[in-house]
């Protein structure tokens, strides 16, 4: 399989590579992927959680424990909780959500998905995801796999990058933009 240089190219790319060639080999691609996403959510549900994988000041052996305790709970398979064992090893925990979109970027890419990263200022709903989706579609001509994440800092809209593009409309972007032409 060839790889993008840019994922190859960054730390995250690295470990994401890693694990999807060894789901991939284990055929285990499906399990990887569903417990990685219940990684994800995970992470943007838990303030504590997201502080265990970006503290500096949690050992590696006290990291390994806390996240060893949390696969039964988040019915992590074996795959993931190893990989999840060697980051805390390797101090490389506060790398987790970006090799979680690595990987799933490297998976789309291995079902010959197109992977949309969508930003939005609040979740969507099923209906909205569905309706995104069908467009993204019909844009690209192919599956898309969207990874959403939510930024109240955009303030409204989206923001959604396919590949090198990107569109922004979001509602900050646009009130820079009036701010800059009345400034004249």
């Amino acid at each position: 399989m060839e790889h993008s240089g840019g994922i190859q190219a960054s730390l995250s790319g690295r470990y994401a590579t890693a694990l999807f060639e060894l789901a991939r080999d284990g055929n285990k691609l499906d399990k990887v992927s569903a417990s990685l996403a219940t990684l994800k959510q995970a992470l943007a549900d838990s303030d504590d959680l997201k502080r265990l994988v970006s503290s500096p000041l949690i050992s590696r052996a006290e990291a390994g424990k806390a996240l060893a305790g949390l696969t039964k709970p988040l019915k992590l398979d074996p795959l993931t909780t190893n990989f999840l064992g060697v980051l805390a090893q390797n101090r490389r925990l506060a790398q987790l959500g970006a090799i979680i979109r690595d990987f799933n970027t490297l998976a789309a890419r291995h079902r010959g998905e197109t992977s949309a990263q969508v930003i939005t200022a609040h979740p969507l709903d099923g209906g909205q995801m569905a309706a995104l989706t069908a467009r993204l579609k019909s844009m690209v001509g192919s599956e898309v796999a969207v990874d959403a994440t939510v930024d109240p800092n955009i303030l409204g809209g989206l923001i959604v990058r396919l590949g090198s593009r990107q569109i922004d409309g979001s509602i900050r972007t646009k009130l820079n933009a009036l701010a800059t032409a009345m400034k004249g």
